[in-house]
């Protein structure tokens, strides 16, 4: 068996191998680009734009002021908890380029889950936004942290409008819950009083940590993933030779980034892949406001939209989504979770422009494999594994399955993590003689294109047969009354487990018999849905990804409440 079938049908600009040290660590490429595109816009946020150059200017004040003001050292933790704003790429290169572990969190997290990752991770400082401030405050005082620097919304608009943001947001939106955090230091006083200090870029090797990514937790505790200097470098260099396959040009792209930058989806694919590349990229604060997401799609001429299944059919399901210039759209690229089959070709009608899939984790910085961006993506696949990438699926007794078998899905590369920070027994369960085993089940073509069935935790076991959800929810998603689906499995006393499909509707007309006989003329009769339900909305994720582990949950906790 040819172990990699895939190379034959790499786009001919992609080489199976590239230099994925080109770089010594993520500050030299920094610099490279500072140098490069000076007066290129680098980030938009709210009309304001900033060029690489005011970047750079602002980037090197943080820095300075990380070092001198705050007297931390190489490899300290820095936690940054903010949605997508001019602030976010100051404070993320900043502590970059000064050397130290940035520690990515959820703006939205509870005290408990603030709690678990400041003190996991070790992070002396952070920068958060106030209107989650109240929330650290609860929890200050049972962490690590040293320093607390807090900004607003319109901080890095400046000017009347950014005053004019900050006002209504705290005053007439009333979105800032009262906290008091008496010692915490504003980041624009931060930012001039780093002015004051030279910056002076510190040695930083390619194998000292550059972030701390942790996982969502869906499956367990929340573990931090120890990505390096190297890790990235090398996976922003295999990302941008693939992206160049498809037309993409240094200096020329508009990269919207909707999904949140502290997702390791967004922090690569977007964030260090706009930045890598020279191109200008508009941040999205609030996608969930689909009219306000709209509306800025329509100011800009953009080329490459990322984001996940449900952002993508959020759009498709706008009435004035059609009417945003898809004349320079490239391609949409989708990660996170499956992009179903009916969303991907809606997606081609309305837009003229493939979604193409892609696939990674965490702890694989994230990108393992994308889909060819010439014309020769396969909808329904994850695409082929990038240059310097070894994928094989193996069986529970770590064997290779044949071609077309399902096999979890097991990696090796440069951009596979260290390890996880301070627990080396999850370490060594997810490692095995080098291979990165992701958990996800998957199979192979006979011409390198992985398909992921589903996650190996949540297989459905239906009368000794395995039930993947995700294909259940690709047929039902094709039904036109179906907004949104989720997959679960439910006990059975005959089969073992039941399929059970909760829905959302795009049509009230929608009923329990009409998506059993939809799903019995697509599907095998095991594999059909006993038991349907409808919602009026599924549990996410902050980027979008449907939580099954939620809805089973909320299933149980509805049928114990019924006695059922």
């Amino acid at each position: 068996m040819n172990d990699a079938p895939w190379y034959a049908h790499y786009p001919k600009e992609v080489p199976q191998q590239i230099d994925s040290a080109e770089y010594e660590s993520l500050a030299e490429l920094l610099d490279v680009s500072f140098k490069k595109f000076r007066e290129n816009p680098a980030f938009e946020n709210m009309g304001k734009v900033m060029t690489f150059n005011k970047l750079k200017t602002a980037v090197n004040h943080f820095s300075a002021y990380l070092i001198h003001d705050l007297g931390l050292s190489k490899g300290d933790k820095v936690a940054i908890q903010m949605p997508n704003l001019l602030q976010y790429p100051v404070v993320l290169f900043g502590a970059l380029r000064a050397g130290m572990t940035v520690v990515n969190v959820n703006p939205l997290y509870t005290s408990s889950e603030l709690k678990h990752q400041l003190n996991d991770s070790d992070a002396k400082v952070i920068i958060v936004l106030a209107n989650f401030a109240s929330t650290l405050e609860s929890i200050l005082s049972e962490t690590k942290l040293k320093h607390v620097l807090i900004t607003q919304i319109g901080d890095m608009i400046g000017g009347i409008k950014g005053s004019l943001i900050n006002f209504v947001v705290k005053y007439l939106k009333k979105m800032i819950p009262s906290f008091n955090l008496p010692e915490a230091i504003p980041l624009t006083q931060a930012l001039k009083s780093g002015a004051n200090h030279l910056f002076v870029q510190p040695p930083i090797k390619s194998s000292d940590l550059a972030f701390l990514q942790y996982t969502g937790g869906t499956t367990g505790v929340s573990k931090g993933a120890m990505l390096s200097h190297a890790n990235l470098v090398a996976n922003l260099l295999q990302v941008n030779t693939w992206m160049k396959s498809g037309g993409v040009k240094e200096g020329a792209e508009v990269y919207i980034t909707a999904l949140p930058i502290y997702h390791i989806f967004a922090l690569v694919a977007n964030v260090l892949g706009s930045v890598g590349s020279g191109s200008q990229n508009i941040l999205i604060t609030n996608p969930r406001d689909m009219n306000g997401f709209v509306k800025e799609l329509k100011r800009h001429k953009f080329t490459i939209l990322s984001g996940v299944n449900t952002l993508f059919n959020g759009l498709l399901n706008h009435p004035e989504f059609k009417n945003c210039d898809f004349s320079k759209l490239r391609f949409g690229f989708g990660g996170g979770m499956a992009v179903q089959n009916s969303v991907a070709e809606k997606w081609l009608k309305i837009t003229g422009s493939p979604l193409v899939e892609g696939y990674g984790l965490t702890e694989t910085s994230p990108v393992l494999t994308i889909n060819p961006l010439d014309g020769r993506h396969k909808i329904g696949t994850i695409g082929l594994p990038i240059s310097n990438t070894e994928i094989k699926n193996f069986d529970d007794d770590f064997l290779e399955v044949p071609v077309g078998a399902p096999g979890e899905l097991c990696a090796k590369g440069p951009q596979v993590m260290q390890g996880y920070y301070n627990r080396s027994k999850e370490t060594d369960d997810v490692m095995t003689d080098g291979w990165f085993k992701t958990g996800d089940i998957a199979t192979m073509d006979e011409e390198g294109f992985f398909k992921i069935v589903d996650r190996k935790k949540e297989m459905i076991l239906v009368s000794g047969f395995n039930v993947y959800p995700n294909e259940i929810e690709n047929i039902i998603s094709s039904h036109p009354k179906v907004l949104e689906v989720g997959v679960i499995g439910v006990p059975d006393l005959k089969s073992t487990e039941a399929v059970k499909a909760i829905i959302v509707k795009k049509d009230e007309t929608l009923n329990e018999a009409e998506i059993i006989a939809y799903c019995k003329e697509k599907l095998t009769g095991y594999k059909c849905p006993r038991h349907v339900s409808f919602i009026s909305e599924l549990p996410k994720s902050n980027v979008g990804k449907i939580l099954r582990r939620i809805i089973k949950e909320n299933d149980l906790k509805s049928n114990t409440n019924t006695g059922s």
